[in-house]
């Protein structure tokens, strides 16, 4: 059986196909201003590295902040849920799932077949997402890609406001101002929005395995942070970005969870 996963998140629209229950090609897109163009752009890089074509395709499930604007699909299903199902599947012990992506932050508690449990999501302020570490980035003036490994640098801890980006600017501003190393600051962001994620994921209690998923589990400087904060070490997939769309294709499969 071949089924496709689209997310189409925020920032990145992602796509997955299965062949019979493995993965037989993905890719990745900005999504940009036309949605709906470079979903379609995701998809064809994903079926010419497949070699499949839209026929062959029995079943595709869209989900992501733009679910309904993917060039076409058979159903849609919840970012959450498919979260939940695509780090079951690579991690089977997970119980919790945490999702940090470009424009909001998501908790999951979950079964041993990744069906949701309980779940939170932190979507009234960029501080506890991607985007927090890009204004950050833009404001200390550092890649955002060397953000994370200068967080490791720091020699010492220093509060920051996570409840807003403006707020947090600022007082980037005046830690400029106060000759605060740079390293410093950068911790302090990632301290900040893990602070934030935490704070969330403790709604609705979690414990072993943590699976951390999206785009910033990529970045290193965050995962140090919020392992820190949570006590433990999370796992973090190979393709952290991918887990959404996996979880939808695996959905598209009629895949329950726990084989």
């Amino acid at each position: 059986m071949i089924t496709m996963g689209i997310d189409m998140g925020a920032k990145t629209i992602k796509v997955v196909i299965l062949k019979d229950g493995k993965v037989a090609a993905r890719s990745i897109v900005v999504a940009g201003f036309e949605v709906e163009k470079m979903a379609k752009e995701a998809i064809d890089q994903a079926m010419n590295e497949a070699g499949v074509a839209r026929e062959d395709i029995e079943k595709v499930i869209s989900t992501g902040a733009g679910e309904k604007q993917a060039p076409f699909y058979d159903e849609t299903k919840s970012v959450v849920g498919c979260d939940s199902l695509g780090a079951a599947f690579l991690h089977p012990t997970v119980r919790c799932v945490i999702d940090v992506g470009a424009e909001e932050g998501r908790g999951m508690r979950c079964d041993e077949t990744g069906k949701i449990l309980d779940f939170e999501v932190n979507e009234k302020c960029a501080a506890g997402a991607g985007a927090f570490t890009e204004a950050m980035s833009r404001a200390l003036e550092v890649k955002l890609e060397e953000l994370g490994p200068l967080s490791l640098k720091a020699t010492e801890d220093v509060p920051m406001n996570a409840q807003c980006t403006v707020f947090a600017e600022s007082e980037v501003v005046t830690m400029v101002h106060n000759n605060v190393p740079k390293e410093n600051m950068a911790k302090a962001v990632h301290d900040a929005m893990a602070s934030r994620i935490t704070s969330m994921v403790r709604k609705i209690g979690f414990e072993k395995d943590v699976v951390l998923v999206g785009g910033v589990a990529k970045n290193i400087g965050f995962v140090h942070s919020l392992n820190s904060d949570l006590g433990l070490e999370v796992i973090v997939p190979e393709e952290p970005e991918f887990v959404g769309a996996l979880g939808a294709a695996l959905a598209a499969a009629g895949w329950k969870g726990g084989a």
